[in-house]
């Protein structure tokens, strides 16, 4: 087996983003190691249009957005290996994989970008009362049946959870002619993007119930109805129920990163995303172990997956080419007032270039309205934005002039907060 410097563990848009930057960078021993029979993720079901608005300027489909980073992949010749299973990463970077051609292999490489993904959380994790007939489907599982193995699930649909891919999965059950009575939401407040709302629901008639879940779910063979309730601090109201006569049940209750092999190899994992703790070069606990995209926290627009994935695939390159990790002290990100977690958790200020922008991205724990964002170093302020509508279904991002950070080289926090306007 050829070994290679730099291992991609994943062949989605953040595999495909971080291995066409690491080769733009001068880095020509890289390999994609992908499980599915073909490169481009997740979006090869996303068949609706939005993506790569930011990316390339105009209007795409998830399947034609994977198709240019597929063509920048062949054309830069960067190797991929498909069906490919990974079954280890260990702490010295050893990644253990298998698949039908090669068997069972190991690789050594120098650097190793984790770049698996994210998994939609199953009705197991929900404990929802009944029984377990046919006809209950993640989003995620129901679109690929519907748009890439030609099947429809069900003719009356309810959808739990108004995460996107729920959202989505309405309009797009709608389209193939079944009814969606009503997408119901645990939280106060919708876990997508407000155009989503507008675009998959609001134009279709389809009824969004917030504060509201599933209590019952009828039938033994096959799902016969639900019953929902409205729901008060974290408990259904009793008097409240609504009966649903309905064959399917779509759960669209939210995204979990794929960190099993990351756990495996002790990297450190935040306790909120569920993702890596990563530092401003998206380096992991673990020297060489670079993170992006979903796997690192779940993104609402997959522009943003590219991006932070490029950044990942720029910074292995360099560490591929310096030997090394910069020895400056990390500073610590911290959040209060309303910002759930940011990404980095870390900055190392003394290797920081004054003229460079150090991206931090997070995301609010409730909707809040007319707040300033704010950004100190130690005691200083450093930035400030207006915001008028935060909400916990859109990631925020900011820009942070690296100059002045390193204005307060002696600070021992970054602290991101949400201050009234």
């Amino acid at each position: 087996m050829t070994e290679y410097d730099l291992v991609i563990i994943g062949g989605g848009p953040a595999g495909l983003a971080a291995a066409v930057a690491a080769r733009k960078a001068g880095l020509e021993s890289i390999l994609i190691l992908e499980r599915d029979n073909e490169l481009g993720g997740i979006l090869n079901q996303c068949i609706h249009n939005g993506f790569g608005l930011h990316t390339f300027r105009e209007e795409l489909t998830g399947p034609e957005y994977a198709g240019r980073f597929r063509e920048q992949v062949q054309e830069l010749r960067i190797p991929y290996k498909l069906n490919t299973m990974v079954l280890d990463l260990a702490a010295d970077k050893t990644v253990t994989a298998m698949n039908g051609e090669d068997g069972l292999f190991c690789l050594h490489p120098k650097a190793v970008v984790l770049a698996m993904g994210c998994r939609e959380r199953p009705r197991g994790a929900l404990n929802i009362p009944g029984y377990r007939p046919a006809g209950i489907y993640t989003a995620g599982t129901a679109q690929r049946l519907v748009n890439m193995e030609g099947y429809l699930p069900g003719r009356n649909v309810v959808i739990l959870g108004s995460g996107d891919i729920g959202l989505i999965m309405a309009r797009r059950m709608t389209l193939e002619g079944a009814k969606v009575h009503v997408v119901a939401e645990l939280m106060p407040y919708s876990g997508g993007l407000k155009r989503n709302i507008v675009q998959c629901l609001d134009d279709y008639g389809i009824p969004l119930k917030l504060s509201h879940t599933v209590v019952d779910i009828q039938g033994k063979e096959r799902v016969e109805g639900v019953t929902l309730a409205r729901v008060e601090n974290g408990k259904p109201v009793p008097g409240t129920e609504e009966h649903y006569p309905c064959d399917t049940l779509l759960l669209s209750c939210g995204l979990i990163p794929e960190n099993e092999l990351s756990r495996g190899a002790g990297v450190e994992i935040n306790p909120v995303t569920n993702g890596p703790l990563v530092s401003d070069t998206l380096e992991t606990s673990i020297p060489g172990v670079f993170a992006a995209g979903n796997v690192l926290h779940v993104h609402d627009l997959v522009d943003y997956v590219s991006q932070e994935a490029a950044a990942a695939g720029e910074n292995a390159a360099r560490y591929i080419r310096s030997g090394g990790t910069g020895t400056g002290r990390a500073v610590p990100v911290r959040c209060d007032g309303g910002v759930r977690y940011t990404v980095p958790a870390s900055v190392r200020l003394s290797d920081l270039d004054p003229e460079q922008t150090v991206t931090v991205r997070f995301r609010v724990g409730n909707v809040y309205q007319n707040k300033r964002i704010l950004v100190y170093a130690g005691d200083a302020p450093i930035y400030r934005r207006k915001a008028r509508v935060l909400a916990p279904g859109e990631m925020e991002t900011l820009g942070l002039k690296a100059k002045d950070l390193l204005e307060h080289p002696e600070a021992e926090q970054i602290l991101v907060t949400l201050e009234d306007a």
